[in-house]
């Protein structure tokens, strides 16, 4: 059973940055990409961000790139999001999702409980 804990949200300021948290249980973290999807209030679940299983290759999508960096240390069953100059659009909950598919940026089958990012102007 993979199960994911997100942590590292919180309210901040336009302009701010937070870092998110997912920690994985299970020894085989190496083996799935990970990914970062949102869910704002009143729209659908998107995707924000994929890592392959080494690391050496991400994605974002296109209204984060430049803002938002995904890392992961395998060693410590972790991945991240660095979220920097964050925008009151970027207030959602985030979600960790293991085992995406890294070229079709298709959702994983393991999903943590989300953390909440609340972002003021």
């Amino acid at each position: 059973q993979v199960q994911l804990v997100e942590s590292g949200g919180g309210l901040v300021q336009a302009g701010g940055s937070l870092r998110l948290s997912c920690a994985v249980s299970g020894r085989t973290f190496s083996r799935y990409a990970m990914g970062w999807f949102r869910q704002a209030p009143g729209k659908e679940r998107e995707f924000v961000a994929v890592i392959n299983r080494n690391g050496d290759g991400t994605y974002y999508t296109d209204s984060v790139k430049g803002r938002f960096t995904i890392s992961r240390d395998n060693a410590k069953n972790t991945v991240y999001l660095q979220i920097n100059n964050l925008k009151p659009e970027d207030t959602a909950v985030y979600y960790c999702n293991a085992d995406i598919d890294y070229e079709l940026g298709v959702e994983g089958d393991y999903w943590g409980q989300g953390t909440q990012v609340t972002v003021s102007s």
